[in-house]
């Protein structure tokens, strides 16, 4: 089995494959403070809960964009199953031609978002990551991966408005169904869901027009969502072509197949 960790700002969700079909998926909270052994109960525990067994586990993949918790999951991962994780990173190969000015600079998540999205819907695409930051990448069909827009998430928006203001409340993510709302908690909803919307009809629009200028073969742009609130999000727009919730741990996946080889024998033949 294969065991992979996508470590997110605010959750982390851990999948389980056998032979190469995911078995099983958690979504956990990122917790920085907490130590490789509670991360190693933890995933214990989940495994139990699944029948699963824990030694029948061969390899680790983990993508991270919290450097403070790779140390904490790398060591769990060399204590509790006794192997060496591979991490997404500079030098793995993924099958992607990184366009960005600095690629060490692009989050691991985009990648590997970019790289399951390539494979199961070809290019030219845009991918769009709903998450703590919402993230829009663009792909073109040679398997560039050009870059794109970061913005702020629902999340993100939805704690500023409440900590940056003296007499607005905490609201919950919900759509309020309308924009003309009668009281503060509805108000808030509909500029934070429907401002996002909004935000993601604009910049997937123009994203479109700047790779359709790039595409020689005139192929239409596939739009892909993911993220936890990518199907809200998708209820009031009209841009996006498929929400596909588990693209990420189906990147790690893929990224795993074309790295395993190296890290089991490490021969340098069998790496290039």
């Amino acid at each position: 089995m294969l065991l992979a960790f996508d470590i997110g700002n605010t959750n982390t969700v851990v999948g389980v494959f056998r032979d190469r079909q995911l078995v099983t998926n958690w979504r956990i909270e990122t917790d920085p403070n907490k130590s490789a052994d509670e991360y190693g109960m933890l995933v214990h525990q989940l495994f139990s809960y699944e029948n699963l067994k824990m030694k029948d586990v061969k390899d680790v993949i983990i993508s991270t964009v919290v450097p403070s918790v790779l140390y904490t999951v790398q060591h769990m991962v060399q204590k509790y199953f006794n192997k060496k994780a591979i991490v997404v990173e500079s030098g793995v190969k993924t099958g992607l031609i990184v366009k960005y000015d600095n690629p060490k600079q692009v989050g691991a998540d985009r990648i590997v978002n970019a790289v399951a999205a390539y494979n199961k819907y070809g290019g030219p695409l845009i991918i769009i990551d709903m998450g703590t930051a919402t993230t829009f990448c663009a792909v073109t069909e040679k398997a560039e991966y050009l870059g794109g827009t970061i913005a702020p998430g629902l999340k993100i928006s939805s704690d500023a408005l409440f900590q940056r203001t003296a007499m607005l409340p905490k609201v919950d993510l919900e759509e309020p169904g309308q924009t003309i709302c009668k009281n503060t908690i509805q108000s808030m909803q509909s500029g934070l869901i429907y401002g996002h919307m909004g935000m993601t009809e604009f910049i997937v629009n123009k994203m479109k027009k700047e790779l359709e200028a790039i595409t020689e073969s005139g192929k239409p742009v596939t739009v892909v969502a993911t993220g936890g609130l990518a199907t809200m999000i998708d209820g009031g727009v009209d841009c996006i072509d498929y929400v596909d919730k588990l693209l990420t741990l189906e990147g790690l996946e893929i990224i795993y197949q074309k790295n395993r080889r190296c890290n089991r024998h490490h021969k340098e033949k069998e790496c290039n």
